[in-house]
Protein backbone atom coordinates (compact mmCIF):
# COMPACT_ATOMS: atom_id res chain seq x y z
CA UNK A 1 0.00 0.00 0.00
CA UNK A 2 1.29 3.46 -0.89
CA UNK A 3 0.42 4.79 2.56
CA UNK A 4 2.55 2.08 4.17
CA UNK A 5 5.48 3.16 1.97
CA UNK A 6 4.84 6.78 2.98
CA UNK A 7 4.90 5.82 6.66
CA UNK A 8 8.14 3.86 6.23
CA UNK A 9 9.90 6.65 4.33
CA UNK A 10 8.85 9.59 6.52
CA UNK A 11 8.94 8.03 10.00
CA UNK A 12 12.25 6.20 9.57
CA UNK A 13 14.17 9.35 8.62
CA UNK A 14 15.30 12.23 10.84
CA UNK A 15 13.89 15.68 10.21
CA UNK A 16 16.87 16.93 8.22
CA UNK A 17 16.62 13.86 5.94
CA UNK A 18 12.90 14.49 5.40
CA UNK A 19 13.67 18.08 4.38
CA UNK A 20 16.20 16.73 1.85
CA UNK A 21 13.55 14.34 0.51
CA UNK A 22 11.16 17.29 0.06
CA UNK A 23 13.87 19.18 -1.83
CA UNK A 24 14.58 16.20 -4.10
CA UNK A 25 10.84 15.75 -4.66
CA UNK A 26 10.56 19.38 -5.80
CA UNK A 27 13.57 18.98 -8.12
CA UNK A 28 12.22 15.77 -9.66
CA UNK A 29 8.53 16.55 -9.99
CA UNK A 30 8.31 20.34 -9.73
CA UNK A 31 5.82 19.94 -6.89
CA UNK A 32 5.74 20.72 -3.18
CA UNK A 33 5.65 17.53 -1.09
CA UNK A 34 3.78 19.12 1.83
CA UNK A 35 1.08 20.46 -0.52
CA UNK A 36 0.70 17.01 -2.09
CA UNK A 37 0.45 15.37 1.35
CA UNK A 38 -2.26 17.85 2.36
CA UNK A 39 -4.21 17.27 -0.85
CA UNK A 40 -4.00 13.47 -0.92
CA UNK A 41 -4.29 12.47 2.74
CA UNK A 42 -7.03 13.06 5.27
CA UNK A 43 -7.88 13.40 8.96
CA UNK A 44 -5.34 12.59 11.67
CA UNK A 45 -3.10 10.57 9.34
CA UNK A 46 -2.62 13.74 7.28
CA UNK A 47 -1.80 15.75 10.44
CA UNK A 48 0.95 13.28 11.35
CA UNK A 49 2.54 13.08 7.90
CA UNK A 50 2.42 16.85 7.33
CA UNK A 51 3.65 17.53 10.88
CA UNK A 52 6.73 15.38 10.29
CA UNK A 53 7.73 17.64 7.38
CA UNK A 54 8.16 20.78 9.51
CA UNK A 55 11.56 21.64 11.03
CA UNK A 56 11.18 21.59 14.85
CA UNK A 57 10.96 25.38 15.31
CA UNK A 58 8.48 25.68 12.43
CA UNK A 59 6.36 22.89 13.91
CA UNK A 60 6.23 24.67 17.28
CA UNK A 61 5.33 27.91 15.51
CA UNK A 62 2.60 26.11 13.53
CA UNK A 63 1.11 24.61 16.69
CA UNK A 64 1.24 27.92 18.58
CA UNK A 65 -0.41 29.78 15.69
CA UNK A 66 -3.33 27.34 15.60
CA UNK A 67 -3.57 27.33 19.40
CA UNK A 68 -3.79 31.14 19.46
CA UNK A 69 -5.73 31.84 16.27
CA UNK A 70 -8.09 28.85 16.09
CA UNK A 71 -11.79 29.03 16.95
CA UNK A 72 -10.93 28.59 20.64
CA UNK A 73 -7.59 29.33 22.26
CA UNK A 74 -5.90 26.01 23.12
CA UNK A 75 -4.29 26.89 26.43
CA UNK A 76 -2.87 23.42 27.07
CA UNK A 77 -0.91 23.55 23.81
CA UNK A 78 0.55 26.94 24.81
CA UNK A 79 1.50 25.47 28.19
CA UNK A 80 3.12 22.33 26.75
CA UNK A 81 5.32 24.27 24.36
CA UNK A 82 6.27 27.41 26.26
CA UNK A 83 6.81 25.72 29.64
CA UNK A 84 9.24 23.18 28.20
CA UNK A 85 11.43 24.86 25.58
CA UNK A 86 14.98 26.19 26.05
CA UNK A 87 15.96 29.79 25.33
CA UNK A 88 17.40 28.76 21.95
CA UNK A 89 14.27 26.79 21.04
CA UNK A 90 12.09 29.77 21.97
CA UNK A 91 14.25 32.16 19.92
CA UNK A 92 14.06 29.86 16.86
CA UNK A 93 10.33 29.34 17.34
CA UNK A 94 9.68 33.11 17.44
CA UNK A 95 11.73 33.58 14.27
CA UNK A 96 9.78 30.81 12.53
CA UNK A 97 6.47 32.27 13.75
CA UNK A 98 7.33 35.66 12.28
CA UNK A 99 8.50 34.12 8.99
CA UNK A 100 5.48 31.82 8.59
CA UNK A 101 2.67 34.10 9.75
CA UNK A 102 4.15 37.60 9.58
CA UNK A 103 3.06 38.06 13.20
CA UNK A 104 4.92 38.59 16.45
CA UNK A 105 4.36 35.66 18.84
CA UNK A 106 4.44 37.80 21.97
CA UNK A 107 1.92 40.25 20.51
CA UNK A 108 -0.40 37.37 19.67
CA UNK A 109 -0.07 35.92 23.18
CA UNK A 110 -0.83 39.38 24.56
CA UNK A 111 -3.99 39.76 22.47
CA UNK A 112 -5.34 36.20 22.74
CA UNK A 113 -4.79 35.39 26.44
CA UNK A 114 -5.34 37.32 29.67
CA UNK A 115 -4.43 37.86 33.30
CA UNK A 116 -1.50 36.28 35.10
CA UNK A 117 -1.65 33.35 32.68
CA UNK A 118 -0.85 35.78 29.86
CA UNK A 119 1.89 37.50 31.88
CA UNK A 120 3.60 34.16 32.58
CA UNK A 121 3.39 33.06 28.93
CA UNK A 122 4.81 36.44 27.87
CA UNK A 123 7.69 36.01 30.30
CA UNK A 124 8.46 32.49 29.02
CA UNK A 125 8.26 33.70 25.41
CA UNK A 126 11.07 36.19 26.07
CA UNK A 127 13.46 33.23 26.37
CA UNK A 128 15.48 34.92 29.10
CA UNK A 129 15.89 32.03 31.57
CA UNK A 130 19.35 31.94 33.13
CA UNK A 131 21.29 28.87 32.05
CA UNK A 132 23.68 26.74 34.05
CA UNK A 133 23.84 29.17 36.95
CA UNK A 134 23.02 28.30 40.55
CA UNK A 135 23.50 30.38 43.70
CA UNK A 136 22.75 28.52 46.95
CA UNK A 137 22.80 31.78 48.91
CA UNK A 138 19.71 33.11 47.12
CA UNK A 139 17.78 29.80 46.94
CA UNK A 140 16.24 30.19 50.41
CA UNK A 141 15.35 33.81 49.62
CA UNK A 142 13.55 32.75 46.43
CA UNK A 143 11.84 29.91 48.30
CA UNK A 144 10.55 32.37 50.91
CA UNK A 145 9.13 34.60 48.14
CA UNK A 146 7.38 31.57 46.60
CA UNK A 147 5.97 30.55 49.99
CA UNK A 148 4.66 34.08 50.62
CA UNK A 149 3.16 34.13 47.11
CA UNK A 150 1.26 30.93 47.93
CA UNK A 151 0.02 32.41 51.23
CA UNK A 152 -0.97 35.91 50.16
CA UNK A 153 -1.92 35.54 46.49
CA UNK A 154 -1.90 39.26 45.68
CA UNK A 155 -1.15 40.46 42.15
CA UNK A 156 2.32 41.50 43.23
CA UNK A 157 3.01 38.08 44.76
CA UNK A 158 1.79 36.32 41.61
CA UNK A 159 4.19 38.46 39.58
CA UNK A 160 7.11 37.51 41.85
CA UNK A 161 6.13 33.85 41.65
CA UNK A 162 6.10 33.74 37.86
CA UNK A 163 9.27 35.86 37.60
CA UNK A 164 11.21 33.30 39.66
CA UNK A 165 9.78 30.27 37.83
CA UNK A 166 10.32 31.80 34.37
CA UNK A 167 13.79 33.31 34.82
CA UNK A 168 15.85 31.24 37.24
CA UNK A 169 17.99 28.45 35.81
CA UNK A 170 16.81 24.86 36.19
CA UNK A 171 19.77 24.21 38.50
CA UNK A 172 18.76 27.16 40.70
CA UNK A 173 15.11 26.08 40.78
CA UNK A 174 16.08 22.60 41.94
CA UNK A 175 17.59 24.20 45.06
CA UNK A 176 14.68 26.64 45.44
CA UNK A 177 12.15 23.77 45.44
CA UNK A 178 14.17 21.92 48.09
CA UNK A 179 14.33 25.04 50.26
CA UNK A 180 10.57 25.55 49.75
CA UNK A 181 9.99 22.04 51.11
CA UNK A 182 12.22 22.84 54.10
CA UNK A 183 10.44 26.13 54.85
CA UNK A 184 6.84 25.04 54.30
CA UNK A 185 6.90 21.28 54.85
CA UNK A 186 5.05 21.03 51.55
CA UNK A 187 5.97 20.19 47.98
CA UNK A 188 5.86 23.22 45.67
CA UNK A 189 3.40 21.49 43.29
CA UNK A 190 0.95 20.76 46.12
CA UNK A 191 1.24 24.36 47.32
CA UNK A 192 0.55 25.78 43.84
CA UNK A 193 -2.43 23.44 43.37
CA UNK A 194 -3.86 24.52 46.74
CA UNK A 195 -3.38 28.24 46.23
CA UNK A 196 -4.15 28.88 42.56
CA UNK A 197 -6.52 27.63 39.92
CA UNK A 198 -7.24 27.70 36.20
CA UNK A 199 -4.66 27.85 33.44
CA UNK A 200 -2.32 30.01 35.55
CA UNK A 201 -2.05 27.15 38.05
CA UNK A 202 -1.60 24.57 35.25
CA UNK A 203 1.18 26.62 33.68
CA UNK A 204 3.07 27.07 36.96
CA UNK A 205 2.84 23.33 37.70
CA UNK A 206 4.02 22.51 34.15
CA UNK A 207 7.11 24.69 34.64
CA UNK A 208 7.94 22.92 37.93
CA UNK A 209 7.42 19.47 36.42
CA UNK A 210 9.59 20.33 33.39
CA UNK A 211 12.36 21.57 35.69
CA UNK A 212 12.26 18.33 37.63
CA UNK A 213 11.89 15.79 34.80
CA UNK A 214 10.80 16.86 31.32
CA UNK A 215 10.26 13.32 29.96
CA UNK A 216 8.06 12.54 32.99
CA UNK A 217 6.01 15.69 32.29
CA UNK A 218 5.36 14.64 28.69
CA UNK A 219 4.58 11.06 29.78
CA UNK A 220 1.98 12.52 32.14
CA UNK A 221 0.52 14.71 29.37
CA UNK A 222 0.34 11.76 26.97
CA UNK A 223 -1.37 9.60 29.58
CA UNK A 224 -3.92 12.38 30.22
CA UNK A 225 -4.49 12.85 26.49
CA UNK A 226 -4.99 9.13 25.92
CA UNK A 227 -7.01 8.19 29.00
CA UNK A 228 -8.71 11.29 30.39
CA UNK A 229 -9.81 12.93 27.15
CA UNK A 230 -10.83 9.93 25.03
CA UNK A 231 -7.60 9.95 23.01
CA UNK A 232 -7.02 13.65 22.40
CA UNK A 233 -5.45 13.28 18.96
CA UNK A 234 -3.94 16.76 18.67
CA UNK A 235 -2.02 16.43 21.92
CA UNK A 236 -0.75 12.92 21.16
CA UNK A 237 0.37 13.91 17.64
CA UNK A 238 2.03 17.13 18.81
CA UNK A 239 4.04 15.53 21.62
CA UNK A 240 5.18 12.52 19.58
CA UNK A 241 6.33 14.66 16.66
CA UNK A 242 7.88 17.48 18.74
CA UNK A 243 9.80 15.12 21.05
CA UNK A 244 10.63 12.39 18.50
CA UNK A 245 14.26 13.43 18.07
CA UNK A 246 14.76 14.86 21.56
CA UNK A 247 13.61 12.62 24.41
CA UNK A 248 10.85 10.32 23.17
CA UNK A 249 12.76 7.20 24.30
CA UNK A 250 12.93 8.64 27.82
CA UNK A 251 9.25 9.64 27.68
CA UNK A 252 8.35 6.06 26.75
CA UNK A 253 10.42 4.77 29.66
CA UNK A 254 8.75 7.13 32.16
CA UNK A 255 5.32 6.26 30.77
CA UNK A 256 5.83 2.54 31.37
CA UNK A 257 7.37 3.09 34.83
CA UNK A 258 4.53 5.32 35.99
CA UNK A 259 1.46 3.83 34.36
CA UNK A 260 2.25 0.12 34.07
CA UNK A 261 1.39 -0.11 30.37
CA UNK A 262 3.66 1.04 27.57
CA UNK A 263 2.88 4.03 25.39
CA UNK A 264 3.05 1.65 22.42
CA UNK A 265 0.37 -0.57 24.01
CA UNK A 266 -1.98 2.36 24.70
CA UNK A 267 -1.65 3.82 21.20
CA UNK A 268 -2.47 0.37 19.72
CA UNK A 269 -5.51 0.17 21.96
CA UNK A 270 -6.99 3.54 21.01
CA UNK A 271 -5.83 4.38 17.45
CA UNK A 272 -6.42 2.44 14.23
CA UNK A 273 -5.52 2.09 10.57
CA UNK A 274 -2.68 4.00 8.91
CA UNK A 275 -2.95 6.65 11.66
CA UNK A 276 -2.12 4.00 14.27
CA UNK A 277 0.74 2.66 12.11
CA UNK A 278 2.23 6.15 11.75
CA UNK A 279 2.07 6.89 15.50
CA UNK A 280 3.58 3.50 16.35
CA UNK A 281 6.37 4.00 13.82
CA UNK A 282 7.27 7.35 15.44
CA UNK A 283 6.99 5.79 18.88
CA UNK A 284 9.24 2.92 17.67
CA UNK A 285 8.23 0.43 20.36
CA UNK A 286 10.35 -2.46 21.52
CA UNK A 287 9.14 -6.04 20.96
CA UNK A 288 7.91 -6.32 24.55
CA UNK A 289 5.75 -3.22 24.07
CA UNK A 290 3.31 -4.95 21.72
Amino acid sequence: CEKDVLIDVLTQRCNSQRLMIAEAYRDMYGRDLVTDLKENLSHHFKEVMVGLMYPPASYDAHELWHALKGVDTEEKCLIDILASRSNMEIFQMKEAYLMQYNNDLQQDIDSETSGHFRDTLMNLAQGTRMEGYADPSTASQDAMILWEACQQKTGEHKNMLQMILCNRSYQQLWMVFQEFQNISGQDIVDAINECYDGYFQELLVAIVLCVRDKPAYFAYRLYNAIHDFGFHNKTVIRILIARSEIDLMNIRQRYKERYGKSLFHDIKRFASGHYESALLAICAGDAEDY
